[in-house]
């Protein structure tokens, strides 16, 4: 049994650092449907569940001092890789499909919400205000409005179970739709045409520089330097129910990321590598705290996640036919929220290779909002539950 910090935390990144290998190296189709994410939660779920280690003074303290000083870090070097005036190529019609496929997951939150809410725990406000960071971001939203809202740790297998099963059937779904593009696009006359000259003129990732050892150790520097300031100021800001210091952190990470995000810094490779270090090691260490025991509701958050997809879809193919959208479009922007950068350029691939830059382009949209739009989502949950 563990009882100090070493093991526990070198435990926690070799599992991270073999499944991330892992996923890497193998050419299984097992990881396309389960992330090596997702993976990583389970598996350390499951040693927490069989007490491998114990909650020691000293382990709290690793645990507490790693996970609130690497997630400003985290969400510093996530939004860094998102340069906005890049996103603003994308052409007015396809920001406003994302941020139709935003709003229609948020009301699909809220219309299952205020009817299930009777049948969750008291705080599952919390759990699918995660959740919504997730669908309409990626896992660092997540995890940053987790800390936001203060979920416990152990509610977060709810949150992954949904991400994982629900994800990847509709990932499933969308990829299986591909060959019915024309005759979608006949019945809501849409006009895709354009999306062949746009995917042309915009640039992928060719313009970032290789990752060097000066700059891996610069990006670190920087990051940890963030994440100081960012926690030496708001203690300073002024608190309320829905703005707590933890909050505060999260809207300073963020909006510093997304402003460095303009300088020439965002074309610095190494910013993904650690922000995905780091990713990985948090959710580790929330999984530490997690136990199978708790998760006496899975089904139920199962059945809900399916609920919000479904309400999602139907509010897409709605605006698809009044305002003549697409169905690439559709899917990637619905994809670039819920999946992210890991499954929306591989849906635009599968309509065509030259519009892979989309589909990366809006899943970047998705992280720089993702983090308010989850917490605007949790904040009405959780007036559903007071009514």
């Amino acid at each position: 049994m563990i009882t100090t910090a070493f093991p526990y935390l070198t435990i926690l990144l070799f599992i991270a650092s073999m499944l991330v290998f892992l996923e890497a190296k193998s050419k299984a189709k097992f990881f396309e449907y389960l992330p090596a994410i997702v993976i990583l939660y389970f598996t350390v779920m499951t040693l927490s569940t069989l007490e491998i280690w114990t909650k020691t003074d000293e382990i709290n303290a690793t645990y507490k001092a790693f996970k609130s000083n690497l997630l400003p870090a985290m969400i510093f070097l996530m939004l860094l890789q998102s340069d906005i005036r890049k996103i603003f190529k994308l052409g007015k019609k396809i920001l406003l499909t994302f941020f139709l496929a935003s709003v229609s997951i948020s009301l699909g939150f809220i219309v299952m919400f205020t009817l299930m809410n009777g049948f969750f725990e008291a705080e599952s406000w919390k759990a699918f205000g995660a959740l919504s960071g997730s669908w309409m971001g990626g896992t660092g939203n997540m995890v940053a409005i987790q800390s936001a809202l203060e979920l416990p740790d152990s509610k977060m297998g709810y949150v992954l179970l949904i991400d994982s099963i629900d994800y990847a059937i509709w990932v499933m779904i969308l990829l299986a739709l591909v060959p019915f593009a024309k005759q979608f696009n006949a019945w809501t006359k849409a006009d895709g045409s354009i999306l062949e000259t746009l995917g042309s003129t915009l640039d992928n990732e060719k313009e970032k520089k290789a990752i060097n050892f000066p700059s891996l150790f610069m990006m670190l520097g920087l990051a940890l330097m963030v994440s100081l300031i960012a926690q030496s100021i708001a203690p300073l800001l002024p608190t309320t129910s829905f703005l707590t210091n933890t909050t505060w952190i999260v809207i300073f990470a963020t909006f510093t990321g997304i402003g460095f995000g303009m300088t020439p810094l965002s074309k610095e490779a190494s910013a993904e590598p650690l922000a995905n270090i780091m990713l990985y090691l948090i959710v580790a260490l929330i999984a530490s705290r997690a136990n199978f025991a708790e998760l006496s509701q899975a089904p139920l958050y199962i059945v809900a996640g399916f609920m919000i997809i479904l309400i999602h879809a139907s509010i897409m193919i709605i605006f698809a036919k009044l305002f003549k959208l697409d169905l690439f479009s559709l899917g990637v922007a619905s994809l670039a929220n819920i999946g992210g950068v890991a499954s929306a350029p591989i849906l635009a691939g599968a309509y065509n290779k030259a519009l892979i830059p989309i589909g990366v382009l809006m899943a970047m949209m998705g992280y720089i909002v993702g983090t308010f739009m989850g917490l605007g989502v949790s904040q009405v949950l959780r007036g559903i539950i007071a009514i």
